[in-house]
């Protein structure tokens, strides 16, 4: 597999794009804004979209849909959790002061268990919330190590914040202890924000980890 990490939009949210090497066929994770860089990213590796994947449905997420799904034509899918957050970004985007981006129609609602292929390859989602209700994480068991995709559940050194809209501390303190902690510690963490890392890294320098062991 072939993951391609673009930090995009005001927030500097990482957008992924991971693709199967031998077939060319990819899935984009949470375009966050700059659409069209991520398409010119697409079309430069000619890479064939089966799917826009949201982990979660803020603001700083989702705003490169509005380019992005009319352009490829393909599924736009989140968690059902989320649809109240995401249909609310005028009052997203006035929070922060930004421009509120336009918003498409999610295509289809994922859950927990739910298996994502493109190619060769294939990822689990597992329902992660806490920094939304709907938040999710997106696991490749098959990679060696195995690779994570944590949205903006786990940072290198810290969490999601809980302040926002339909954040929840319990809960995401919950998915760490039942989702994180349960991970090989060689296990890759590509975040929503930031640099990536591992759990065993997470496990001995992340406060909010280390004080569930």
């Amino acid at each position: 597999m072939r993951l391609d990490m673009l930090t995009v939009g005001l927030f500097q949210s990482n957008c992924y794009i991971l693709s199967c090497e031998r077939t060319n066929e990819a899935i984009v994770v949470d375009p966050g804004g700059e659409g069209e860089r991520i398409l010119e990213a697409i079309n430069r590796q000619k890479l064939r979209v089966k799917a826009i994947v949201n982990t979660h449905g803020h603001i700083d997420h989702v705003s490169g849909l509005s380019v992005l799904a009319p352009a490829l034509s393909v599924p736009v899918l989140m968690h059902k959790d989320d649809l109240p957050i995401y249909n609310n970004l005028s009052t997203q985007a006035a929070m922060f002061s930004v421009p509120a981006p336009t918003g498409v129609k999610i295509d289809q609602f994922i859950e927990a268990g739910d298996k994502i292929e493109f190619g060769d390859i294939a990822c689990e989602v597992i329902h992660t919330p806490g920094h939304s209700p709907g938040g999710i994480s997106i696991l490749f068991r098959g990679e060696s190590p195995q690779i994570i995709l944590s949205g903006d559940t786990l940072f290198m050194g810290s969490i999601g914040r809980t302040d926002l809209f339909g954040g929840d501390y319990d809960a995401i303190m919950k998915s760490l202890r039942n989702v994180y902690l349960q991970l090989p510690d060689e296990t890759v963490v590509y975040p929503g924000h930031g640099d990536k890392t591992t759990i065993g890294f997470e496990k001995r320098y992340n406060p909010f980890l280390s004080q569930l062991l």
